[in-house]
């Protein structure tokens, strides 16, 4: 057996550690701040200690499906059908390399989507209705985490997303404009809670492309801290050659090197993230 399938067996799952489904939202309106290596590697390392994940690539771009290793020419149906209301979501639903992990894909369809829609109807909430079958599954394979990859920009994908999550998890870059940022995203949520989603939160904020020899990068952090508290994550994903290298292979890192050093920086994510859920569900 080759050293990459070495690493792939040591990720796969061997039990679930939850049992309802939590909707995330990875969302943040300025781009290159890591957010869809966030959901690919975050997801991979959840399905990796045992949960089974379901990411849904909400980005015309499709970067969530490349990186997972899914060519354009093999997403035959995807979040454009699903948000069309032309397919169910179970019914686009496709495996990854990591048997606890799926995906629905996404191709630039979705650019348009904003205009296809135009006034329809509850055009806010076609990713509720189509998750609602995915809630009410009891079954023993049910799906525990969806992470939903967002576009980098605050539109009806984005608004969809929104109202259908329980959560906003927030990839931050650790950089000068970040808090500028991260304010404006703050203000959609709240406007998205008033009017389409109460029950939205923020689950927490992540640090990325941190880098200790940068004095930037610690005032970043400090600032951040000093702003948002503990909803900020403890562990930090380090800027990292290996981790930038994956989505070219079509691979998570976690699959793609596990050793390296934004691996495990996403293990100690995925790790602290369901200390979290299971936090907030003993407080419920």
């Amino acid at each position: 057996m080759s050293e990459q399938s070495d690493q792939s067996a040591q990720v796969i799952p061997r039990r679930r550690l939850s049992d309802e489904l939590r909707v995330m939202s990875v969302a943040n309106q300025k781009g290159g701040v890591g957010k869809t290596t966030t959901a690919i590697n975050l997801a991979t390392a959840l399905a990796a200690l045992g949960e089974k994940v379901l990411i849904l690539d909400l980005d015309p771009q499709g970067n969530a499906s490349t990186g997972l290793g899914v060519p354009r020419h093999l997403r035959k149906t995807g979040m454009y059908e699903v948000l069309m209301g032309e397919q169910p979501l179970a019914a686009s639903v496709m495996p990854t390399a990591l048997p606890r992990l799926s995906l629905v894909p996404a191709d630039a369809d979705l650019s348009g989507i904003e205009l296809e829609l135009g006034r329809a109807e509850g055009r806010n909430f076609r990713l509720r209705e189509a998750l609602q079958p995915l809630r009410e599954d009891r079954s023993e394979d049910r799906f525990t985490y969806v992470l939903i990859d967002c576009p980098p920009s605050l539109n009806l994908l984005t608004v969809n997303a929104m109202a259908a999550a329980d959560a906003v998890l927030v990839p931050l870059q650790c950089e000068f404009f970040a808090l500028e940022g991260l304010t404006q995203l703050m203000r959609t949520v709240e406007l998205v809670r008033t009017g389409l989603n109460p029950k939205l939160e923020i689950q927490g904020v992540v640090l990325t492309m941190y880098d200790r020899r940068n004095a930037l990068s610690e005032q970043v952090a400090s600032d951040v801290r000093s702003h948002f508290g503990d909803k900020v994550y403890e562990t930090v994903i380090p800027r990292n050659v290996r981790v930038s290298e994956a989505p070219s292979f079509g691979k998570p890192v976690l699959i793609y090197d596990l050793k390296c050093a934004g691996s495990q920086a996403y293990v100690r994510l995925a790790r602290e993230l369901v200390v979290r859920e299971r936090a907030r569900r003993a407080a419920a």
